[in-house]
């Protein structure tokens, strides 16, 4: 008894494992990434359920973009160290309610764009270090009549709302006090309890995308001393009679306001600008993506104390329908004198007042890239007196074209340190220039320059001109500290004595190919190269030369990449001392002669075996169990439709066509037969095909001859009948032998119809017509077992 009991337990566990090996392997074929590290990603692989495998090994698991509609109680009980659960776009419409009990550990879970119709609090009960979660997207038109997120009392960042979200009540973020990040999708939200934000007591970034006035100004009250970013989306600002909802905002402690992809018009900016002009503490405002319906004529005076607080406005990609027609600013002009940082991006802006330019008395940021300035508007927007503070413009991406207009209208700007003018079409550049006296940053990166001149400023200590086809460099600039030359046409470095105290040089992507000891040793404060991406020469004696100098520069940042024999003798960020040439580097014709030859005779040795020893074959047998493997072993019994495929050569059709199908198929009841030339789906891939076929017939028949051994799709047809029947039923395979035929005379590679013919009867075609009724008899009686 004892014995007994010892040999069950042994038994039972010997069970456990097979089934979690065997479970690890079943999850590792639909999830090829979950076997080898912590991240297990199962994106995009049309599965229908969680797979089974899931480990304690894995942190991240990656379901989204699946068709995975339920979640059960047991799929994610073994996972109880994850820390990121990804279920995004799926078609999840339920979930248990202790789905998620065992991810004690879980800080970011992705529930959003599924198909949940309900939130409820039991799933998220044990999620202590819960800190993201993300339920925007679904169906649900509430959060019930509690908060689901009462025991959340780590979370940081909360997406919620779908397009049928109507609903907030009192008590539904009860629990939550601090939040880095809040979101609310409420395009439909009709119905708002007045307090329902007031548990939460700070939130540093709040979006909301609410069309409806009255429930926004509601929010905004009781949150009006909780929040430090307010991000307004696809709010329309039109209707004038409900801006006075909008005074609410005025009363906020938010420091930043962000309207994206809002509706301005005439008719409403006034009021907008008034409340945000009474807004104690606003220090920024930013519009992005917006619309305004207008030319500026504002139907009322813009009437507001200008804000104490107020230093930062962005303004980028501004559609103004007719901004041709658009009016000065003179409205606002007064309200502008404080501000320290202004960009406005790809808005269309040609011209900026210079009336407005001299009200921005303490700008210090201006950044007007990518829009459509032109030599003679920036004269006139730069003009004597304007932007008196300025230190940092950008100016990238204009119409400018003329750099000696460019530097005598920016040389009024007295404070002027930065300059970014890059992508702009100058062309060819005069000798002569004048800039700002202290200019020390120039970027001229994609200008279509072809030579520098001494119009460069020689106060600059960082000079950007790549990308504009150079193909030398030798200006005198005696304080420049960074040189950028990448993308240019350079064979030499630049020299040394010009530019004496250059610390950092790219000049990467040029044509250098050498250069001589005299040339490096001249940087003798050089710190930083970068001349990566160039065609060095490999030579022995060129490298003992760069670990010769390994003491003047301290990093040799990519140095180099790519040489003419394309070998690299070191990498990214590697010290120059640090390099060792091989055998390859210093020998690379002989090396790559015997690589070349070594190859040929490897390929021709492996070409002589893969005939010998039909590889080739093998190598279609093993993608055709690939192929089987990843079908369901058993089609449903309402999918099979035939009661035997017939497998046979072509060579054999007269006798399987005429004669076997005719009396089969005209037996009383008759027999459903699947044939290749009759049944088979026409333009499907022919290994789908027998795939299918077979799988949807009770038997599979083969008609056995020495034409069957010999053809190509009777061996494809074996190879799948191997793997889908006869290693789960043997008796699903039926060999009738059309003429005498040996085993030995069966090529070797087919083992298994080797073996079934040593231990198993099969039926053999008599000649002699007594006998042939017999057959039929038997062949019936095998086909209906």
């Amino acid at each position: 008894k004892i014995m007994t009991t010892h040999t069950w337990q042994v038994w039972a566990i010997y069970m456990v494992l097979a089934a979690n090996l065997s479970e690890e392997q079943v999850l590792k074929q639909v999830c090829p990434s979950c076997g080898a590290t912590q991240l297990c990603n199962c994106s995009s692989m049309d599965l229908d359920f969680i797979p089974a495998g899931l480990t304690d090994k894995i942190t991240t698991l990656n379901l989204s973009h699946n068709r995975i509609k339920h979640i059960r109680s047991q799929d994610l009980q073994q996972t109880v160290n994850l820390r990121v659960l990804l279920l995004q776009s799926n078609n999840i419409s339920s979930i248990d309610e202790d789905s998620f009990r065992s991810l004690g550990k879980l800080e970011l879970l992705d529930l959003s764009n599924n198909s949940l119709a309900h939130v409820s609090p039991a799933w998220f009960g044990h999620l202590f270090s819960l800190q993201h979660l993300h339920l925007q997207g679904n169906a649900y038109r509430d959060l019930g009549e509690s908060s689901p997120f009462s025991s959340l009392r780590n979370l940081s960042s909360l997406h919620l709302g779908n397009r049928r979200f109507s609903t907030i009540r009192r008590g539904n973020f009860e629990g939550i006090e601090l939040l880095d990040k809040l979101w609310i999708d409420g395009g439909n939200l009709r119905q708002y309890e007045p307090g329902s934000f007031k548990s939460i007591k700070k939130v540093n970034h709040m979006i909301v995308d609410i069309r409806s006035i009255n429930v926004f100004s509601a929010i905004v009250r009781d949150l009006l001393h909780s929040v430090t970013w307010l991000e307004l989306r696809k709010i329309p600002f039109s209707i004038p009679a409900e801006m006075q909802l909008l005074r609410v905002l005025s009363l906020s402690f938010a420091q930043k306001i962000s309207l994206k992809e809002a509706l301005l018009t005439d008719a409403t900016v006034p009021e907008i600008v008034s409340i945000l002009e009474d807004m104690p503490k606003l220090v920024e405002v930013e519009m992005i993506d917006c619309r305004l319906m207008g030319t500026g004529q504002w139907q009322i005076q813009i009437q507001a104390n200008q804000s104490q607080t107020l230093r930062v406005l962005t303004i980028e990609k501004l559609s103004i329908e007719e901004f041709y027609l658009f009016t000065d600013l003179q409205a606002v002009e007064g309200l502008l004198s404080l501000l320290t940082k202004v960009t406005v991006r790809n808005t269309k802006v040609f011209l900026v007042p210079c009336s407005l330019s001299r009200r921005l008395l303490s700008l210090e940021y201006l950044d007007l890239s990518a829009n459509l300035l032109g030599d003679q508007s920036l004269e006139h927007s730069a003009c004597q007196g304007g932007w008196p503070s300025l230190q940092a413009l950008n100016l990238s991406q204009n119409s400018l074209g003329d750099l000696e207009m460019t530097g005598k209208s920016l040389s009024r700007l007295r404070q002027l340190i930065l300059l970014d003018i890059s992508q702009n079409n100058f062309g060819e550049i005069p000798d002569v220039c004048e800039w700002p006296k202290h200019l020390k940053y120039l970027n001229l990166s994609s200008t279509q320059i072809p030579k520098l001149t001494t119009c460069i400023p020689l106060t600059l200590e960082v000079l950007d001109v790549s990308a504009n086809n150079l193909k030398e460099f030798g200006l005198q600039l005696p304080f420049l500290k960074e040189l950028y030359l990448a993308k240019n046409q350079l064979k030499t470095l630049p020299g040394a004595a010009p530019i004496p105290n250059l610390v950092a040089m790219s000049i990467r992507r040029n044509k250098l190919n050498s250069f001589s000891r005299e040339e490096f040793e001249a940087f003798k404060k050089m710190e930083l190269l970068d001349a990566s991406d160039n065609n060095f020469i490999c030579s022995c004696e060129f490298v003992s030369f760069i670990q010769h100098q390994a003491g003047m520069a301290q990093v040799l940042v990519g140095w180099p990449d790519k040489y003419i024999c394309d070998s690299p003798l070191a990498v990214r960020g590697t010290q120059v001392g640090a390099v060792h040439p091989s055998l390859m580097e210093c020998h690379r014709s002989l090396v790559v002669s015997l690589i070349c030859v070594l190859v040929f005779l490897v390929i021709l040795v492996l070409v002589a075996v893969g005939y010998k020893y039909h590889v080739v074959w093998y190598l279609r047998m093993t993608w055709a169990w690939l192929q089987a493997k990843r079908k369901p072993k058993r089609a449903p019994a309402k999918d099979i439709c035939y009661d035997a495929f017939v497998s046979y050569s072509e060579n054999d059709s007269d006798w399987v066509e005429n004669i076997m199908v005719r009396e089969l198929e005209q037996a009383c009841p008759p027999f459903r037969l699947c044939l290749h030339k009759r049944d088979f789906v026409p333009g499907k891939w022919i290994v789908d095909n027998i795939i299918d076929s077979i799988e949807k017939s009770h038997k599979t028949l083969f008609v056995l001859s020495e034409h069957f051994v010999q053809s190509e799709w009777c061996k494809y047809e074996l190879d799948f009948s191997h793997f889908r029947l006869f290693d789960e039923n043997n008796d699903a395979a039926i060999l009738v032998l059309l003429e005498p035929i040996q085993s030995k005379a069966i090529p070797k590679r087919f083992c298994k119809l080797r073996k079934i013919m040593n231990t198993k009867t099969y039926l053999e075609w008599p000649l002699e017509e007594d006998l042939q009724e017999r057959f039929w008899f038997n062949l019936k009686i095998a086909l209906k077992s």
